[in-house]
């Protein structure tokens, strides 16, 4: 079977869930025997071109910034979206599956342009679907109502759909998605068996993109808080973005330097070990699709701490004092409280997650997700099949 994923972003140029998600399926895609294309933005410098094992990296749009003051830009995606439009017109018989992100909307629409045509299966991931309140708090009211129609466009178009949670499959459903969904739980692509969790030591963690959404932000007056209960509390800020810039200032304002450290961006391999040692993870994000860190987190015994919220996917992945903490917010107070209740939980918290993990280790994995991937791109009789 020959598939072309599709998505403008590739890891670890762009570090996110999504980018290991996909750079995850190509490999075991290929691993499996199946001819991958993956079309993606250009990233790299001259020289330094993508190697993934088996799979074929093709850049069909050039290098931008993706962000503007803590926004996508409407550039980057648009020349993605063209680029992919005119590879699958040139090549529309070459693939047997278009696997695309549903965001940023526009290559799934050129995807969806040339399929008339073509012979290929369409799937889509929507990993988040937005609502006409949050489009419009995003880009105000006309950008937010365009944002919304072409949301609903894509909803749409005959595909075969993937989330990767509760919240966002009752969305594609509420929204009568033109398609069948299936709901992948897996995105860990880590040991189903990893060793027995080791002591903590009085370390937050946070690795993500330091973008409004993740609310990086909040981590600042949440750790001074909990330091007074935990006076030996150290915090490591992991990730880059946007708002790195506001994130050093707010830890100088408070006089944070000496308690909070923000690397930027590390090697996989330094946030593992970080995660080990960590008394916990904390994720104080307004809005994720999934959270696979919460899950990295666990398979090394570390409890994680998450805000309560209705775009907040990641809480679904949190058993309240099992594996972590559902903050009720993420103000300093409720983070606080979150990050030395995890103190005082001490090593029993440590063996719970472990625990948890051990339970939902083959659910969570990515090859359950893969198991079912291959069994939507061989079903010839479901609607995205049928033109």
């Amino acid at each position: 079977m020959h598939v072309c994923l599709v998505y403008d972003c590739l890891y670890p140029w762009t570090v996110g869930g999504a980018e290991r998600w996909y750079r995850n399926l190509a490999e075991r895609l290929a691993a499996d025997g199946h001819e991958v294309t993956y079309l993606t933005r250009r990233q790299w410098d001259d020289g330094d071109e993508p190697e993934l094992r088996g799979v074929r990296v093709l850049a069909v749009s050039g290098r931008s910034a993706l962000y503007a003051h803590g926004r996508r830009r409407l550039l980057p995606p648009l020349a993605f979206g063209l680029g992919v439009l005119r590879h699958l017109a040139r090549h529309r018989r070459a693939y047997d599956v278009v696997h695309t992100a549903s965001f940023p909307y526009f290559s799934l629409l050129g995807a969806a342009a040339v399929r008339r045509a073509a012979r290929f299966r369409l799937v889509v991931d929507w990993h988040e679907v937005w609502t006409r309140e949050y489009w419009r708090e995003y880009l105000g009211p006309v950008g937010g109502a365009i944002g919304w129609q072409v949301q609903r466009l894509c909803l749409r178009i005959s595909q075969d759909a993937f989330c990767f949670s509760r919240l966002h499959e009752r969305r594609l459903l509420d929204e009568h998605v033109h398609g069948p969904v299936t709901r992948l739980e897996g995105e860990y692509a880590g040991s189903l068996t990893p060793p027995p969790p080791t002591p903590a030591e009085p370390t937050v963690v946070f690795a993500g993109r330091h973008i409004p959404e993740k609310r990086v932000l909040a981590l600042v007056p949440a750790i001074g808080r909990a330091a007074e209960a935990i006076p030996e509390l150290r915090c490591e800020i992991f990730g880059d973005g946007p708002e790195r810039e506001r994130l050093l200032d707010a830890i100088r304002a408070d006089g944070l330097e000496g308690r909070i450290s923000a690397p930027g961006f590390v090697p996989t391999e330094e946030i593992d070990a970080a995660l080990r040692r960590a008394l916990c993870l904390v994720l104080p994000s307004r809005r994720e699709g999934y959270g696979v860190v919460v899950v990295e987190a666990a398979a090394a015994g570390t409890p994680s701490v998450v805000a309560s919220g209705p775009d907040n996917a990641a809480a679904e992945l949190v058993a309240d004092g099992e594996n972590g903490f559902v903050a009720p917010s993420a103000s300093a107070a409720d983070l606080a409280a979150a990050i030395v209740a995890v103190h005082r939980a001490g090593g029993a918290l440590r063996e719970s997650t472990a625990a948890w993990f051990a339970a939902n280790a083959a659910r969570l994995s990515i090859e359950s997700s893969l198991r079912a991937v291959l069994a939507v791109y061989a079903d010839t009789g479901a609607p995205s099949a049928r033109r």
